[in-house]
């Protein structure tokens, strides 16, 4: 018998324990972080050395949209380090960046699945390999927590691509405040599956008004 892993949340799926995989509807969510059954893995199976993948292109100037990402999320960072002075610069050069950045139209399902592909299928093997090869703890933990994070962004928007707007009625969606995770469901779950901080931790996502 198999077992299967989600890549997200580490939950395993235990043919012997639950059944054949095979025959879970399409629509079986993880229990613990509701991801999809696209996020699970073969336990057994071998990931491609990432050292051999192609150089992805990082030599070239960012957008203002890319450095507003970059500051927000180092303003975050030293939030989280009880360092409020230079929290609050950052957060002034994202919104000076923001500012100057262009609005991207008919933005839909597709083209942001194309772009979360391409960052799990070339950059972050990339990334891991470059920080295993210099041995840097801190840059292995962050990409560890961003690609489970953003494999669920995948799974999520597959889910959406095939349900639509059913998939958001009548539940909230939760945002980890500290790792980006997002949860839909009624209530957050009372850990967070990337980065194990509490429930109170995760802030309720609000819909756009027109």
């Amino acid at each position: 018998m198999k077992q299967y892993v989600c890549s997200i949340c580490g939950y395993i799926y235990d043919e012997e324990k639950n059944g054949r995989w095979e025959d879970l509807p399409d629509d079986w969510k993880c229990p613990i972080c509701r991801a999809g059954k696209d996020a699970f893995r073969l336990k057994e199976q071998k990931t491609e050395d990432a050292a051999k993948l192609p150089k992805p292109e990082v030599e070239r100037e960012l957008s203002p949209m890319e450095m507003s990402i970059i500051c927000s999320n180092l303003a975050r960072g030293c939030e989280k380090q009880y360092l409020p002075e230079q929290s609050e610069d950052f957060k002034k050069l994202a919104e000076f960046f923001r500012s100057k950045a262009k609005p991207i139209e008919e933005t839909g399902t597709e083209e942001l699945l194309a772009l979360v592909n391409k960052d799990l299928e070339e950059r972050y093997p990339y990334g891991n390999a470059v920080a295993g090869r210099e041995h840097d703890r801190g840059a292995l933990r962050a990409l560890t927590w961003s690609e489970k994070v953003t494999r669920m962004l995948q799974s999520l928007l597959a889910r959406y691509e095939a349900e639509g707007d059913k998939m958001l009625e009548n539940t909230c969606v939760y945002i980890c405040s500290v790792c980006g995770f997002v949860y839909v469901g009624d209530e957050p779950p009372t850990l967070c599956p990337v980065c194990k901080v509490p429930a109170w931790k995760f802030e309720k996502a609000e819909g756009r008004t027109n």
